[in-house]
């Protein structure tokens, strides 16, 4: 439904004909590390994530699972190679 609170105009899956049904009736304000998150939305009250109501929560573990302005490091793990395996295919050669 179209939240009627805070988000004004945005859609958002806590709003229900009662109201918000998020802890506390309304979404939270973003945190520090959510700056220059392409999640993020701009309202006259504030700014406030697309996804998750409350921001904060998500960073508590660690990283935000949906944030964009991170770079996830990818790791290449270099595969181990047995020497009794490698000497065997050498000597076929």
């Amino acid at each position: 439904m179209i939240c009627q609170t805070i988000k004004s105009g945005a859609e958002c899956g806590f709003m229900t004909k009662k109201g918000c049904g998020f802890n506390g009736g309304s979404c939270h304000d973003i945190i520090d590390k959510c700056e220059g998150c392409n999640k993020v939305i701009e309202c006259e009250t504030g700014k406030y994530c697309r996804v998750y109501p409350d921001p904060a929560g998500k960073w508590r573990t660690g990283k935000c699972p949906t944030a964009s302005h991170l770079k996830t490091d990818v790791k290449d793990a270099a595969q181990k190679v047995n020497p009794l395996k490698a000497s065997k295919r050498a000597n076929k050669k």
